[in-house]
């Protein structure tokens, strides 16, 4: 099935839904590989759980009324960085889910984790990425995103796994500019 089409479901199934999501909320949906999801291993393309994960992030914006907000203020959500780890590979015609929740915020960053699992609860890949929201090219702090928000809420605190790779994505930083 075409993305634009995927789009397009996400997108009207979210709105029509009576079912919002609170700010910590986890969205869930439902997908199937499609031809042309895979690669020539015959099975889900390594880019493709990145584009899915895009869906997962639009139903969770819109669900949990952030989009409505962003769009008010003119805000534009943009990822910093992302990291994956595959576990079981999706074949083709195979069904999934994808789960998508905030897992915490710092300063200007907010972390989401996508998890892709099988019907039968196996972990095919999870997800982690970085994203902050921008306005003409400034940073939107989280406390000032949350109060635009209504949301009276602190970060759970950032597992052991995120602060390590925000650590290595310095590191990285640093390097390359020493260059």
């Amino acid at each position: 099935m075409n993305l634009i089409f995927r789009l397009l479901r996400v997108v009207l199934a979210a709105l029509l839904s009576s079912r919002t999501l609170e700010p910590l909320g986890t969205s869930v949906l439902g997908f199937r590989v499609w031809l042309n999801d895979i690669d020539t291993n015959l099975h889900m393309n390594n880019g493709r759980y990145f584009t899915i994960a895009d869906l997962g992030r639009v139903d969770l914006m819109i669900r949990t009324g952030m989009l409505r907000m962003l769009f008010a203020r003119k805000w534009a959500p943009v990822l910093g960085g992302a990291m994956i780890r595959f576990r079981r590979e999706l074949k083709p015609f195979q069904p999934y889910n994808l789960k998508t929740r905030v897992c915490c915020w710092e300063g200007r960053w907010i972390y989401l984790e996508h998890i892709f699992e099988t019907l039968d609860g196996h972990l095919a890949a999870v997800i982690v990425v970085k994203g902050v929201f921008l306005e003409r090219g400034r940073s939107i702090d989280m406390s000032e995103l949350m109060q635009a928000m209504g949301i009276h809420l602190e970060s759970p605190p950032m597992p052991a796994d995120i602060r390590a790779w925000q650590e290595a994505q310095q590191s990285i930083s640093d390097r390359v500019k020493e260059g």
